[in-house]
């Protein structure tokens, strides 16, 4: 991270432009929010978008506010997109006030930013300018934190691109691990079990029936295995390992792979600091599992082959045969603790 670049611009009004998926995931963090920065600034204004197109004419005619972003890492990348399309990232110093899981913003709070949203708004109105690098691909795409080859299972990155639910995360979540509370029910005949038939259980693909709570250990230990059969038929993450890929990686015209030696990893960040413009390059060979990979720093990156997916931050792109990124430093700001 570049020294801050306290330029003066924390007393220009805002412009606090807040994510339609922020309001409907934490309403109430968004409410205090929005307080803190209208208590704290003068002349703030609050957008309250409901498409992108909305979301794009408000930040571009935001005049001489500061845009404030108030959502996840979706709506920050939207945003620094926006105003490199615009030709305007340089001169926008922009805040960011993340909502949604932690997942959700792993790439604002990466970046510094704090995870609450009273600690973030704080830091919109006290915190301090700091200029940061990125890369930028062939196609205009931006990547703020890095890029990684192969993105994982197909399946696991379509929730991420809006195309199928989340994955399941957490006991509560599982089905065989859901506490289960019997209720006691008097006999008709003897015989007969003392406890109510088992309910309330989603109905999944391959899931066992529950005709009571007799033998529910084996039940139990059932359902685990049928909830990792459905996992992993559906490429949930972590159920698959990530492949190899055959792929040629050239950075700076210098070859660190190529496609007679399959990939298991490639990864490109930003460089910051005194190395600004530069890119951090990682490839590990498939037949050099266990030995360092391959590490290198170059201006530019290709990588080439058949068609590939890679996770930029947040996204996952692709498919592309070629694709090209280069390091930019000092090309936008962000507000961060001083």
């Amino acid at each position: 991270m570049s020294a801050p670049d306290p330029t003066g611009t924390s007393q220009l009004p805002l412009l606090v432009v807040i994510d339609p998926a922020a309001r409907l995931w934490d309403g109430e963090s968004v409410r205090i929010a929005r307080d803190v920065l209208c208590a704290g600034a003068p002349g703030v204004k609050v957008c309250l978008p409901d498409s992108q197109e909305e979301t794009e004419r408000a930040l571009a005619r935001r005049g001489s506010r500061r845009p404030v972003v108030v959502g996840d890492d979706r709506a920050l990348l939207r945003a620094v997109q926006l105003l490199h399309r615009e030709r305007d990232l340089s001169d926008a110093a922009l805040s960011v006030i993340p909502v949604g899981t932690p997942e959700r913003v792993a790439l604002a709070c990466g970046l510094g930013v704090p995870p609450d949203a009273v600690s973030a708004a704080r830091t919109v109105l006290d915190g301090v300018e700091h200029t940061l690098g990125l890369l930028i691909d062939d196609s205009g795409g931006v990547v703020l934190g890095g890029l990684r080859i192969p993105d994982g299972p197909e399946r696991a990155g379509c929730w991420e691109r809006g195309e199928g639910p989340a994955p399941w995360t957490g006991a509560d979540r599982n089905p065989a691990v859901w506490p289960v509370r019997p209720v006691r029910q008097e006999p008709e005949r003897a015989g007969q079990p003392e406890y109510a038939p088992l309910s309330g259980l989603p109905s999944l693909p391959g899931l066992p029936s529950l005709p009571g709570l007799a033998g529910l250990s084996r039940t139990r230990r059932s359902l685990s295995r049928s909830v990792r059969a459905v996992r992993g038929a559906r490429g949930l993450r972590g159920e698959v390992p990530l492949p190899a890929q055959r792929l040629r990686v050239e950075a700076d015209g210098e070859l660190l792979a190529d496609l007679d030696e399959p990939v298991t990893e490639v990864s490109v960040t930003p460089v910051e600091g005194a190395r600004g413009g530069l890119a951090q390059v990682t490839v590990r060979a498939q037949s050099a599992e266990g030995a360092e990979p391959v590490r290198v720093r170059a201006r530019a990156v290709t990588v080439s082959g058949p068609d590939f997916h890679y996770r930029a931050d947040a996204l996952v792109g692709g498919p592309v045969r070629v694709r090209t990124w280069t390091a930019l430093a000092r090309a936008w700001s962000l507000t961060l603790p001083g």
